[in-house]
C-alpha cells in the first residue's frame, strides 16, 4: 500500500533535519561520474542548515516536508519567479511560471509514494501562489527521475547546465502545466 503521510510547510525548527535528508538524498541524483567531493561541496553550499534556514524563511520559496511521525522522508523546494538561466527562460513556454528546485525521498522510501504525495503538495502549492507552469532541472543521466517526473506530467523543452563542485553537467529543462 503507498504510503499517505502529511506533507506540511518547513519550519526553522526542521532545517538540521533537512540537511541530513539532503545529504543522504543529492548524491542519489548525481550522475555516475559524479566525485564525492565535488557532491560534498555542493552539499557544503547549498544545502547546508543555514542554507534551509534562510531557504524556510524566504518569501519567494515554498520548502515542503513529507512527515512521517516526527521523521522528514522527503521535500520538495519551490521558487518563484523568472528563471536567471538563459537556457531556461528560452526554453519554457508557460508562464507565470515557478521551479521545481528540489524533489528528494529517502531511499528507505522510495517506492511508497512519497514522491507523488510532495509531488501534489507542490503542484497545489505551485498554483496557489499564481503560477500557470512549473519547470525544473533534471540531470540527463537520471533515468528514474526523469520517468517519475515524465508520469507526473513534465516535457523534455530544452537543456542547461548545472554545476557540481568542479563538474558541470547537463541537465533536460522539463515543464508543465498547472
Amino acid at each position: 500500500m503507498l504510503a499517505r503521510m502529511p506533507v506540511r510547510p518547513a519550519t526553522t525548527d526542521d532545517v538540521d533535519a533537512l540537511a541530513a535528508l539532503a545529504a543522504v538524498t543529492f548524491p542519489l541524483a548525481c550522475p555516475p561520474g559524479s566525485t564525492a567531493a565535488d557532491q560534498q561541496e555542493f552539499i557544503a553550499a547549498v544545502l547546508s542548515p543555514e542554507r534551509f534556514a534562510g531557504y524556510v524563511e524566504d518569501p519567494a520559496r515554498a520548502v515542503l516536508v513529507a512527515d512521517e511521525d516526527g521523521t522528514l522522508t522527503g521535500y520538495t523546494m519551490l521558487v518563484e519567479g523568472e528563471p536567471a538561466d538563459d537556457d531556461v527562460r528560452t526554453a519554457l513556454t508557460v508562464r507565470p511560471t515557478i521551479e521545481l528546485s528540489k524533489c528528494y525521498v529517502h531511499p528507505d522510501h522510495h517506492g511508497a509514494g512519497v514522491a507523488h504525495t510532495l509531488m501534489a503538495a507542490s503542484v497545489d502549492e505551485g498554483r496557489r501562489r499564481g503560477a500557470a507552469g512549473m519547470w525544473l532541472g533534471v540531470n540527463q543521466q537520471n533515468a528514474r527521475a526523469r520517468a517519475f517526473y515524465e508520469r507526473s506530467g513534465f516535457t523534455v523543452v530544452g537543456t542547461k547546465h548545472f554545476t557540481v563542485g568542479s563538474r558541470v553537467e547537463d541537465d533536460y529543462v522539463l515543464e508543465r502545466a498547472l
